[in-house]
């Protein structure tokens, strides 16, 4: 039997392509080996939002799965409200309900005060070194959502029969994750006042920003469009020399497994690959955008602000 995958908000981040199968993984164990052998995306319309007349047409009867990615990537485009991913899971299950819902909810994780399984997502996925962490846990990923749902992505991670019984993960990490999780309202929180004064300053820079100044956030994500490859990696090492830990360091760009493009970027932090605590990265290609994702305190931006605003 063949399934269909459809993504409807454009692309996926670059470190699905492989997943999903279409770009260098040769099949091996991406989604074809098992049976999602069709992959189709809905382009976002003009103004970076998702492309609702495209999307009313666009499910088939053997689409078995929609993705649906609020973040915006690594693409210039707006990251999606919870009002818009209703909207568009409504949309979806009105044209095929046995349609799959799953939501990347990567650092759209309580920026505002419902998620997607509250509107209708059958299944949600994130990274523990993001928002839902709170800036402690040292490394791991959710899924949340409908029962049925959550134990076969529980089967699937570890393996029939063991489920959500049995794991990698060591007894001794458990409370870190709980904790992080108490502390993850606060730290989002903070990453969003620390997008507002990233966007108000580079703005007045005259440099385009993604989101715009004062609109409200729907994630943590905040782009700045640099133009060069020079003032990309002129504003990372302005970050990593405003970091609590590894200030002496350079970053260097480099080629990173599941990108397509080089990497730079800059999140040497207390605990390794914690982007929620202070990191920004982008990709080595037109038109050169920064991605700021995290900072536990705003203030931390205004440090890393005042070492770009010095350097130019």
């Amino acid at each position: 039997m063949s399934y269909q995958l459809l993504a409807v908000a454009g692309g996926p981040h670059d470190t699905l392509e492989e997943v999903i199968g279409i770009r260098d993984s040769h099949g091996l164990g991406s989604l074809k080996d098992f049976g999602v052998n069709t992959y189709r995306e809905v382009p976002l319309a003009e103004d970076g939002g998702l492309d609702w007349d495209a999307l009313m047409g666009a499910l088939k009867p053997q689409t078995k799965c929609a993705l649906i990615q609020r973040s915006c990537r690594y693409s210039w485009c707006r990251s999606l409200s919870i009002d818009e991913t209703a909207r568009a899971i409504k949309m979806i299950k009105m044209q095929n309900p046995n349609c799959l819902v799953m939501v990347d909810n990567c650092y759209g994780e309580f920026s505002e005060n419902v998620e997607p399984p509250m509107v209708g997502a059958d299944l949600i996925a994130g990274s523990l070194i993001k928002n839902h962490g709170g800036t402690i846990a040292p490394c791991g990923g959710y899924v949340a959502g409908k029962e049925k749902w959550v134990k076969a992505a529980a089967a699937r991670l570890s393996a029939p029969g063991l489920g959500m019984d049995c794991g990698s993960t060591p007894g001794d990490i458990m409370q870190t994750f709980f904790q992080g999780l108490f502390l993850s309202h606060q730290m989002v929180g903070e990453a969003i006042k620390g997008g507002f004064l990233i966007a108000e300053v580079m703005a007045s820079k005259g440099f385009k920003v993604q989101p715009p100044p004062r609109v409200p956030r729907h994630d943590t994500v905040q782009a700045v469009q640099l133009g060069t490859r020079e003032c990309l990696l002129a504003f990372c090492e302005a970050v990593q020399r405003s970091s609590p830990v590894g200030s002496f360091t350079r970053p260097v760009v480099g080629s990173t497994p599941g990108y397509a493009s080089e990497v730079i970027l800059a999140d040497r932090t207390f605990i390794d690959g914690s982007i929620s605590e202070l990191s920004c990265d982008g990709l080595l290609r037109e038109p050169f955008a920064m991605f700021c994702q995290g900072g536990s305190h705003w203030t931390q931006w205004r440090l890393v602000l005042g070492e770009v605003l010095k350097s130019r």
